[in-house]
């Protein structure tokens, strides 16, 4: 384990506090009434004849066998003042790796303590600290790590570092605070991955054997794959949109050159960023010799043709299958995949991992130990975030902090792709809460408004009215739009309101009229898809869809008409209109419909507002935006309004248990500065400890979207039926492998109240007892709508 835990935090030059929390972690089970109970639990003692045999069910986890290793630094260090930073930083990651990081200072119920201080101060009869280093083996390989001049230089310079991109640089600042939170985070990512490795590869030795442990296809056999692929387009016509897209691949590969950090890919929708970003990566990889790449998707919807896609083209021969592009998400059974899925998965050991925004921010703010054990294949990785102005709002200051941490101190690159860039700089947002460290030069295109100038396919008809548009007069328009332009999208911000209107509009155009949403499994909505595609330039065609559409989907219609939401939102539903250039200009309607209730859907609802008031800008002066109502400049105001508007979320706000108050994690996470005031009133002293951080309360607070889901699969088509009356008859675990990779294709994530609704009529049920697997009951899954909440 020290071994292993080196390496990994050698990535950021801490190998031996990487080797030195390997040793110490386990350091109790020298102890005698370990090695009695661990010697009884595995049969070496007998009960009837062996004195030292004790009833190993009755210990199992009461033995502490953490404590000691942190106390060995502390007995070691204790003296000087200047040392107890190192000893706490440390020692967090020992006392911690079973249970996630745990509290440095805890809500207890005589106020809060510290928790910290009180783990070291457990007695030996304890810890067996004593009989511990009475083993010689014990002391010598202590100290000769110890004694090591590299071990506190290491620490300090990667302490300096943070320091030197502090903006107020002061010692109590909440960012300084924040990123030695993520250094200790890091650090005991190093040593979990390495116990759970190291315990994995023992107990099923043919499954080590398929690890990769870093060693994987080189970058330049990856480049050549992706380069003979790019070859196939030829050379497209000067000015067209192909033409284009080849443009901004080679900007893409020009940057690669550069040192790594933090840059940005400011590329219409449509402008060819997935594998523009995916020709820099390699290349970035190649010149840095970095670790692997790894791409943030916003929506599991997504993920998997992305990840088809590339995987298509990386992976050319057939011993590459799956060593290559490794899909992780949370999709149902994510996590009972085939073992050798579950082995790369489990640290993300692949070269190209695709995840979503979901696991990415887990592996740094979740808590417990499985998403943490990811976070040090961070480091030294190229990170492309797909998507970003879909991060959720209330994570913008700790996001900020984070992907800093990650460029400035583990020597990563991030890029930030989207065709509408959020405002996360300095400029925009509190820097001294956490603002991204942005520099003008590093965005990949010269010259982003020339090339939104460039790809500019449609116009954008701002059709608001003073009393809203009545639900009979959007669908007059679509069915007009389509009979005009031979094909029409509708995106609304509801299922609600998308199947309403699609009654509307199939009264009058039957079965030329379509309808998708979230509650229709992926398999549902492909074919539904597919079926518009086939139709589209050949035979009319309406498409009513709530905002699944707007991200990842390659369609193009002649017309798109968008209930009025966030600017993003509209940009984004405008780059499914005219896609591929085909036409000489595609329509955008935006209209705000009357009747369309979305106040409990607070993203949603401000984003209206502040484009009511930026589109009412513009309309008093178009060119000041360069008379583009989804171009840059307008985008860039309309940012400004909403962020400034949602600053008091970007800290995630939050309400601690048992004191009731209101607080955020960006405090828990840092200087914790609410918690230290009431230990001070309780205590009449501030805390002895350095670092303040709340890590296991942040960590069972924290959640990455607003309302966890839950999958179910559902009966779509005898396909879907089928699958459930095999995962209902599959005992044998193996066998349910392939079948839980194909239920992500069946699959529809509820919300808890749709779930417990489902749950009462008894309309849900586990495909088999005691397991987390559930299917819907086939009365509840509309052909035309998906899962319904009454029969249908």
């Amino acid at each position: 384990v020290a071994e292993l835990a080196g390496r990994n935090a050698g990535k950021v030059g801490l190998t031996d506090c990487g080797r030195l929390l390997g040793f110490l972690h386990d350091a109790g089970k020298y102890s005698s009434d370990f090695q009695d109970y661990i010697r009884s639990a595995v049969g070496l003692l007998n009960p009837d004849e062996d004195e030292e045999y004790v009833d190993a069910g009755r210990l199992k986890g009461k033995i502490d066998h953490s404590t000691a290793g942190a106390q060995i630094l502390w007995s070691r260090y204790a003296q000087d003042d200047s040392l107890q930073f190192f000893v706490q930083i440390l020692g967090l990651c020992l006392v911690s790796h079973h249970s996630g990081l745990i509290d440095c200072l805890s809500d207890g119920n005589n106020g809060i303590k510290d928790s910290f201080t009180g783990r070291l101060n457990k007695p030996d009869s304890k810890t067996h600290l004593t009989e511990v280093m009475e083993r010689s083996e014990v002391r010598a390989e202590v100290a000769e790590i110890l004694e090591k001049d590299g071990l506190l230089l290491s620490f300090q310079r990667a302490v300096k570092k943070i320091y030197a991109h502090i903006p107020d640089k002061r010692q109590d600042s909440t960012v300084f605070h924040f990123q030695l939170g993520l250094l200790v985070r890091f650090l005991f990512s190093c040593l979990i991955d390495a116990d759970r490795q190291d315990t994995a590869d023992s107990e099923k030795v043919h499954a080590a054997r398929f690890r990769q442990n870093g060693n994987y296809v080189g970058w330049n056999v990856l480049i050549e794959r992706l380069e003979q692929h790019l070859k196939r387009f030829g050379t497209p016509d000067v000015g067209s949109v192909n033409w284009i897209r080849s443009d901004v691949s080679r900007h893409c590969m020009d940057v690669a050159d550069k040192d790594p950090g933090l840059f940005t890919l400011t590329v219409p929708t449509g402008g060819g960023k997935t594998l523009a970003s995916l020709r820099f990566a390699l290349h970035h990889a190649q010149k840095h010799a970095m670790e692997r790449v790894i791409y943030v998707i916003p929506f599991t919807s997504i993920i998997d043709q992305n990840a088809s896609e590339v995987r298509k083209i990386l992976e050319a021969d057939e011993g590459d299958s799956g060593r290559i592009v490794l899909e992780h998400h949370s999709n149902v059974g994510a996590e009972r995949q085939s073992w050798k899925e579950k082995l790369l998965c489990d640290n993300w050991d692949a070269p190209v991992v695709y995840t979503t925004m979901v696991q990415f921010l887990e592996a740094l703010f979740g808590g417990g130990t499985r998403g943490a054990r990811r976070m040090h294949q961070l480091a030294r990785s190229i990170i492309v975030f797909d998507e970003i102005q879909t991060l959720p709002i209330r994570c913008v200051h700790m996001f900020c902090n984070a992907v800093n941490f990650l460029v400035q101190s583990c020597g990563s690159s991030v890029v930030l792709c989207t065709a509408t860039q959020p405002l996360l700089g300095d400029r925009h947002i509190d820097q001294l809460k956490g603002a991204l460290a942005l520099a003008p030069e590093n965005e990949m295109m010269p010259n982003v408004q020339k090339l939104f100038d460039q790809l500019r396919r449609v116009e954008v008809r701002d059709e608001r009215k003073p009393k809203g548009w009545g639900v009979d007069e959007i669908a007059d328009l679509a069915i007009d739009e389509v009979m005009r332009s031979g094909s029409c999208l509708v995106v609304v911000n509801t299922k609600k309101s998308a199947r309403q209107l699609y009654g509307k509009v199939s009264e009058k155009l039957g079965e030329s009229c379509f309808h998708l949403s979230t509650v229709m499994c992926p398999a549902h909505r492909r074919e539904v898809l597919d079926k518009v595609k086939s139709r589209l330039d050949k035979t009319p065609v309406a498409c009513v869809s709530t905002q699944l559409i707007e991200a990842g989907v390659d369609i193009d219609f002649a017309s798109v008409i968008r209930y009025l939401a966030g600017l993003d939102s509209i940009a984004q539903a405008a780059g499914r209109c005219n896609r591929h250039g085909v036409r000489s200009e595609g329509r955008v309607f935006v209209v705000n419909p009357a009747e369309e209730n979305i106040d409990c859907l607070k993203d949603i609802a401000v984003g209206r507002d502040k484009a009511n008031r930026v589109l009412d800008d513009y309309d008093e002066d178009p060119a000041k935006y360069g008379n583009d109502r989804i171009g840059p400049a307008l985008l860039e105001w309309y940012y400004q309004n909403y962020f400034y508007d949602r600053s008091a979320d970007m800290v995630y706000p939050v309400s601690i248990g048992n004191s009731g108050r209101s607080d955020s994690l960006l405090n828990l996470l840092s200087n914790n500065p609410l918690a230290v005031s009431e230990y001070q009133r309780v205590h009449r002293e501030s805390p002895s400890i350095y670092l303040r951080q709340s890590f296991m309360e942040a960590g069972r607070l924290f959640k990455s979207i607003d309302a966890p889901t839950q999958s179910v699969i559902v009966p779509y088509g005898q396909e879907g039926k089928d699958l459930i009356g095999k995962l209902c008859g599959a005992f044998d675990v193996e066998k349910q492998f392939p079948l839980l990779r194909k239920a992500q294709q069946f699959s529809v994530n509820l919300f808890p109240h749709e779930f417990r609704e489902l749950l009462d009529k008894k309309a849900i049920s586990p495909v088999q007892e005691e397991t987390e697997i559930f299917c819907l009951d086939q009365k509840y899954y509309s052909n035309q709508f998906g899962v319904s909440l009454e029969p249908v």
